[in-house]
């Protein structure tokens, strides 16, 4: 499907190692439960569209990477291609962790989509703090797409190239971009996009605007000035980060209209956010709404493919940002398949055992008159590091005999400064070179044999070694 172009040497090592190496997660064991029926890719591919998720670097391997390769045939970076990522220092580029998702996605016969050229977040402190004319701030955008599309030409088949322009009311986002360069930034960086790939489909992508809105409104105008005016165009993405219970009813027509206009669209960030814990009910409503979502992109012809924001709710963002919220995803944090994989399972014409309903985290009924504490526990880290930050994930096992009710974490950093950001699935603190993770509502209990993730953002200065020890509930761990 791709080129298989020799990957830089900021691999640290030759692009066919590497796509050797990412090849060789296929042969990894896929849990039966998630092997059931029909891979989503296969059933994708029969109905003309495309079946995506996000990954991070960190997820090439194990479980994750196994899951991925065998379900999905899109990739798009969760952050490894924003500009905070790949330029931390003005013209200087670290494409490493973005060429690995590339080299993963060549060895599985998928498609990957850029994520993204122009935003208002994820800046690196020497574009946000800097002093630019408005003559200079144009032409470091333009080279930053130019240089970015041109080391991933003919790799990269879809790129939302300006991402969430809009704000709720419909006017423009006051950020460094508009209130310096005004609204023909857009257009600008579309046509830097498409000199530098002119093979490369762009895209337009946003949230809140898969219901006709007056910031839908304001996107469908954009859209129809820039093909009024030549500008390359070639769709609109829809992010789809819904709430449970609450998928527009006119998300099929609005999706025909921009089709109208004569641009594809696409879902590229889907997930159904709930109330936790999860329970039976919730959890078939977000089938239901997982169902709804893909027989609306299935009904538009123009609708490309749908992307879930992460497949599954050990690595998800909902939970840090939406405190209290969270279990949006396909798969659970056990990486076992959910209801609403079977919704997108038949909805692309498929037919499968249905999963359990009931959630795997839900607390045993006689609890431990004691509380264990960490004895034979075992924890895996994984870290996805850039110039100033990194995405930590952490897997905690329970090698015990007995659950674990209720469990708090803590490690030391032996050198540098660290700043957590975000974390997910757990409450994450750092003091002085101690860092603190307790559970959350939803994943207090870890039962025998069983295991619990999570993971944080943090920035770094000065080094970031990997922690070399950790306790659970005050006992050791061992440490992989």
């Amino acid at each position: 499907m791709f080129s298989k172009r020799t990957l830089r040497s900021a691999l640290g090592g030759s692009g066919v190692a590497l796509l050797a190496a990412a090849a060789a997660v296929v042969s990894l064991t896929i849990p039966s439960a998630q092997a059931a029926g029909t891979p989503l890719r296969d059933l994708a591919a029969a109905k003309g569209v495309y079946m995506g998720t996000a990954l991070m670097q960190n997820e090439l391997t194990g479980t994750s990477g196994s899951i991925a390769a065998a379900q999905f045939d899109s990739v798009t970076p969760g952050n490894e291609m924003k500009w905070e990522s790949v330029e931390p220092t003005r013209g200087t580029y670290n494409w490493g962790p973005a060429d690995q998702i590339v080299a993963f996605a060549q060895a599985h016969d998928m498609q990957v989509r850029g994520h993204n050229l122009v935003w208002h977040s994820q800046l690196p402190n020497w574009l946000t703090s800097g002093s630019f004319s408005n003559g200079d701030l144009h032409a470091i955008m333009i080279k930053h797409v130019t240089d970015e599309v041109t080391h991933f030409k003919g790799e990269v088949v879809h790129w939302d190239v300006v991402n969430e322009p809009f704000n709720e009311d419909g006017t423009f986002r006051s950020d460094l971009w508009y209130n310096q360069l005004g609204s023909s930034y857009i257009a600008d960086a579309l046509t830097a996009a498409h000199a530098a790939d002119p093979g490369a489909k762009l895209y337009i992508n946003d949230y809140n605007i898969e219901g006709q809105n007056a910031k839908s409104n304001a996107m469908y105008n954009l859209v129809k000035s820039l093909k009024a005016q030549g500008v390359p165009i070639d769709g609109v993405g829809f992010q789809a980060h819904f709430i449970l219970g609450q998928v527009p009813s006119d998300f099929k027509a609005n999706l025909q209209r921009f089709a109208d206009l004569g641009v594809d669209v696409a879902v590229t960030e889907l997930d159904v956010r709930m109330q936790l814990p999860s329970d039976a009910t919730k959890l078939q409503q977000q089938a239901a709404d997982y169902t709804t979502v893909m027989n609306d992109c299935l009904g538009v012809s123009r609708c490309k493919g749908v992307t879930v924001w992460g497949f599954t709710d050990a690595t998800s963002w909902v939970p840090s940002t939406f405190p209290g919220q969270g279990a949006a995803t396909p798969y659970d944090e056990n990486y076992q398949p959910k209801p609403a994989y079977t919704a997108i399972q038949t909805a692309l014409g498929g037919t499968t055992t249905t999963p359990p309903t009931t959630p795997p985290t839900t607390p045993p009924t006689t609890p431990p008159t004691t509380p264990p504490g960490g004895s034979g526990c075992a924890v895996t880290y994984g870290v996805n590091q850039w110039n100033t930050g990194f995405t930590a994930n952490i897997t905690v096992r329970n090698g015990g005999s007995a659950a674990v009710d209720g469990w708090t974490l803590k490690w030391t950093q032996s050198s540098g400064t660290q700043t957590v950001t975000q974390a997910w699935n757990a409450t994450v603190t750092r003091s002085g070179t101690g860092y603190t993770a307790t559970n959350l509502s939803y994943n207090a209990a870890i039962p025998a044999g069983g295991s619990t993730s999570f993971g944080f953002n943090a920035d770094w200065s000065g080094a970031n070694p990997a922690p070399a020890g950790f306790t659970l509930n005050g006992a050791a761990c061992s440490v992989s």
